[in-house]
Parts: C-alpha cells; structure tokens; sequence
C-alpha cells in the first residue's frame, strides 16, 4: 500500500521560511552593492541601515527555525533571485545617469515587495493554528 504525503499548513509554513531565509540572505549581499552604487548620501544610508534591519531579520528567521526544532536552511527564493538579476541590470544601465538613484529605489521596492509577500504565510498560520506565535515572530519583521 502506498503512503499518503499529506502536506500541513506547518509544512508550507517551514517551506515559506526556508524561502524567506534565502531571500534575506540574497538581500544582505545585495544591499552594499546598492549602497555603492547609490549617488546619493540618504539613499546610501538608508540601504546600509536597512542592511543591519535585515541581518536582524535573519536572526528572527533563525530563531523560528529553532523553535520548530529544524535547523535554519534556505530554499532558493526564484523571485528573490530573479528581482536581484532586474536590479543589477537597471543598475548597470542606469550607472552615471542622474536616474541612478530613483533606478535603484524601484529595483530595491520590487525586492521588499516581494519579501512582504513571502510574509503573507505567517499570517495565515497565524490565524489558522494555535500554535502560531512563532508565525507572529516573523509576521512583525518586514518593515
């Protein structure tokens, strides 16, 4: 007799932060990059701030894993991996150009909107399981 594979909303749960590990790490190594090729001071600054936010995040996302006694492993973000090629490109396009900055903002918020997205799912675990303080942990992270 064949065994049923029945996939819980923990299991989806564990898969969704296994992406949202990948993702803010591929952010942590983007963000200096960005930061770099920023023009502009504040912009500078607020990359490289929102880089100590994300190590940050990491450290929740950690601290999650824990608590589901898994170790922390990332699963390849695609979307993450994929906006990153984008904002390399636009960046390369736009280097020298006084559209430079406003070039890296729109790479940078298609990032975090999509981080916010992956987000959604500790939400819903949140709402649906009683055990989902672990789920408000991360909920709270994005900014």
């Amino acid at each position: 007799m064949k065994e049923t594979n029945m996939k819980t909303l923990k299991d989806l749960f564990l898969s969704e932060l296994a992406d949202m590990y990948d993702a803010e790490h591929r952010i942590i190594k983007a963000l200096p990059t960005l930061a770099k090729a920023a023009t502009c001071t504040h912009l500078r600054e607020a990359f490289l701030s929102h880089l100590k936010e994300t190590e940050g995040h990491v450290k929740k996302l950690e601290q999650v894993f824990q608590s589901f006694d898994q170790k922390a492993k990332g699963k390849t973000c695609e979307a993450t991996v994929g906006l990153l090629k984008e904002g390399d490109e636009i960046a390369a396009e736009f280097k020298g150009s006084p559209a430079i900055n406003a070039a890296l903002i729109s790479a940078a918020q298609k990032v975090e909107h999509a981080a916010l997205v992956l987000d959604g799912v500790a939400d819903v675990h949140a709402e649906q399981d009683d055990s989902g303080a672990e789920a408000r942990t991360v909920e709270g992270q994005q900014a």
